[in-house]
């Protein structure tokens, strides 16, 4: 049974005991196809015999309404939205991760606190005090970080949903336009994650290229870590 690790010190007023499922994060920039991805590894799991559980970001039901209401009316300021960010994350860490991976399930997270440090960092925050603020987060057995070019991932978002004033970074003013300021957001993004990604153990997986060629990739990595456990 691998030890349990926190980054620092964990919930210090909680007992964690044996963990024995895998937690499975996937990293990287608005429309860099995550969720495609997310969806595969499921199902891949899911026929391969495991029990899957999966998560993202602002999905506690303690929180997501507030979220969703404050971006909604851009009424708070940006380190109050840093913190209620981190509560739900501590929300669903406590209360959907870790009984996952006490049951014994592999657990998928569709982006993890990284994401959030580097949005905090590029809003303005301390680098360091962005990292302090997530010291009881658990450590991830495995962080694959999709990584595409600026081209491509503005090509996926046209094609797609389009462009989002918070993805676009429309509120620190990146630029007058939703395209120009998504280009500089994005940009600004991938250099904290590149920065992340020896510090955080990431494995950088080439995301311009066909979801199918991305998803191997991706299968043969958590077929090694399972094997390997």
């Amino acid at each position: 049974m691998k030890e349990v690790e926190f980054y620092e010190a964990g919930f210090p007023y909680s007992h964690i005991g044996d963990l024995p499922g895998r937690l499975i994060v996937l990293e990287g920039t608005d429309g860099v196809g995550r969720s495609t991805q997310m969806e595969l590894l499921k199902q891949w799991l899911e026929v391969e015999g495991f029990g899957v559980s999966d998560t993202g970001l602002a999905r506690s039901p303690l929180t997501q309404p507030g979220l969703d209401a404050a971006k909604a009316g851009h009424t708070l300021g940006r380190l109050t939205m840093n913190l209620f960010y981190a509560t739900d994350f501590a929300d669903r860490l406590e209360n959907h991760i870790i009984p996952a991976l006490s049951a014994g399930f592999c657990v998928l997270s569709d982006r993890y606190f990284y994401s959030l440090i580097a949005r905090n960092v590029v809003r303005g925050a301390d680098p360091q005090w962005a990292r302090k603020v997530y010291g009881f987060a658990l450590k991830p057995d495995i962080i694959f970080y999709l990584k595409a070019d600026i081209p491509t991932l503005a090509r996926r978002v046209l094609r797609g949903r389009g462009f989002d004033y918070w993805e676009s970074g429309m509120d620190i003013h990146c630029a007058d336009n939703l395209y120009d300021s998504f280009v500089i957001y994005q940009t600004r993004l991938i250099q904290q994650f590149d920065q992340m990604a020896e510090e955080f153990g990431f494995i950088t997986i080439d995301a311009n290229r066909d979801k199918q060629d991305v998803f191997e990739e991706l299968k043969r990595y958590t077929k090694e870590l399972l094997d390997n456990t």
